[in-house]
């Protein structure tokens, strides 16, 4: 596989990573270093090892993974944003500050959602026969710095218009799932 093909598949697969963080972002009354590196570090780990996990599962069970997968992707996110959308229209003004999606069950929930594509596209990478090191490297590496880049501007959007753009991420969230599910339906 060319350079060219793996950074566009890594691109791709943190797309939705980006779009996650934007969100993350918007949730944080305060950026620190080490929510930006909590956040950028999961989500490239969880890209990175998802990949490896479907390399591994093989041909075999592509197809049943592909459908289940999507789902579970769908669900988490449409829990996270529909949370996110609840304390930010029904919060006691403390919400930016309570929702804090770099830590505990959040994370580990947002990691998993933005990562499950990664599990399908590792399996079809072992039928191409592609060296899992360098594709699961990149792939992590890729989803980090999208990370790192959308954490900022979510934030930067955040402190400029308030708590009405914490719906806005929630939204996000939710539409990120729903085109995840819908792209592998058609």
């Amino acid at each position: 596989m060319s350079w060219f093909s793996l950074l566009g598949i890594a691109v791709a697969l943190a797309v939705d990573a980006f779009a996650v963080a934007v969100a993350a972002g918007l949730s944080l009354k305060v950026l620190t270093k080490r929510r930006l590196f909590r956040l950028s570090f999961h989500f490239g780990l969880f890209q990175a090892m998802m990949l490896v996990i479907g390399w591994l599962f093989g041909k075999a069970l592509f197809a049943l993974v592909a459908v289940i997968a999507n789902w579970v992707a769908f669900g988490l996110l449409l829990l996270v944003g529909g949370h996110m959308i609840r304390q930010a229209l029904h919060g006691n003004g403390e919400t930016r500050i309570s929702l804090d999606p770099t830590k505990g069950w959040q994370l580990v929930f947002l990691s998993f959602a933005t990562s499950v594509d990664a599990l399908v596209v590792g399996l079809s990478l072992a039928m191409m026969g592609v060296s899992i090191v360098l594709a699961a490297s990149v792939v992590g590496f890729v989803a980090m710095a999208l990370t790192l880049l959308g954490m900022p501007l979510g934030n930067r959007a955040s402190i400029l218009w308030g708590r009405r753009i914490e719906v806005l991420g929630g939204l996000i969230l939710i539409a990120v799932g729903f085109v995840s599910l819908w792209s592998h339906k058609t």
